[in-house]
């Protein structure tokens, strides 16, 4: 877990200046809602050779989501689609204040997504710290898939 001083410093930053955003030429997005406070994020992820070789994002709403989902784009890219798939199962775990199943996940990095570690503690926030994850899992399938 990180100082908070440091992880508000990193949740403001991505917030402020996000990183890999915008949509990807000749990639479908999966656009994703928070009816619940109007949270809203496109993902797209551009998979070549089983690897995340782009990875963006475009959205609106809080500080959680936006930060989340740019947060996202810079651990994950250059990501196998398994390391991908992995990290995202490491983090929903620590969102969600539950240890990882599978003793493996345990040692991911999250590196700067501990910054978010502190909304395990705020039940209503989760589902904006998870909006951008769970449009990455859809896009991950559509683009295995296709």
């Amino acid at each position: 877990m990180l100082p908070d001083a440091i992880a508000k410093e990193i949740i403001a930053d991505h917030q402020r200046r996000p990183r890999h955003t915008g949509p990807l030429d000749g990639i479908e997005g999966v656009t994703l809602d928070n009816p619940g406070c109007g949270d809203q994020v496109t993902v797209w992820a551009d998979v070549k050779g089983g690897r995340i070789a782009a990875l963006t994002f475009t959205g609106k709403g809080c500080a959680i989501s936006q930060s989340s989902a740019s947060l996202m784009t810079v651990a994950l890219t250059g990501k196998t689609v398994e390391e991908a798939r992995a990290l995202a199962a490491r983090y929903r775990a620590m969102v969600m204040g539950e240890e990882p199943g599978d003793p493996q996940l345990g040692n991911l990095e999250l590196g700067d997504l501990l910054a978010l570690s502190g909304v395990s503690r705020l039940h209503a926030r989760r589902k904006c710290a998870l909006l951008a994850w769970r449009a990455l899992e859809q896009t991950l399938e559509a683009s295995t898939l296709g």
